[in-house]
């Protein structure tokens, strides 16, 4: 089993120690392995599931199945995850006008992910001046 080291913001450690202190899990690290596990679940369906209990974990924390459905958004999550790889590889590229039209040709200019992906190419523009 691989070991990786991830630093997150000292607010979330805290929700998420208390999760662990009033026994939602066992541990930090069953934490951290089930909430790996359930994204790859959200973003793959073909996603093989290693971590143990996680059947039971996830039946017991009760998450509808609407969630889900909000959290990936009205296309499963697939094309708005390829959307954010294809903006990044451009931004990364200095590709700016590319990516640009590649939301302008796949989004509407209120959509909430049209408005994220241009966030997202911003980021890429600022990074580079």
């Amino acid at each position: 089993m691989a070991k990786d080291t991830v630093r997150y913001p000292d607010e979330v450690v805290e929700k998420i120690d208390a999760l662990v202190d009033d026994g939602m899990f066992e541990s930090k690290s069953e934490f951290y392995r089930f909430s790996a596990e359930y994204v790859l679940t959200l973003v793959d369906s073909d996603h093989d599931v290693k971590t143990f209990n996680f059947d039971e974990i996830k039946s017991e924390l009760d998450i509808p199945e609407e969630t889900h459905a909000q959290a990936l958004g009205t296309d499963g999550g697939t094309f708005f995850l390829d959307a954010v790889i294809t903006v990044r590889k451009q931004g990364l590229r200095g590709n700016y006008e590319a990516a640009e039209r590649f939301i302008d040709t796949h989004y509407d200019p209120t959509d909430q992910e049209c408005i994220i992906l241009e966030e997202l190419l911003g980021t890429y523009r600022e990074g580079s001046a």
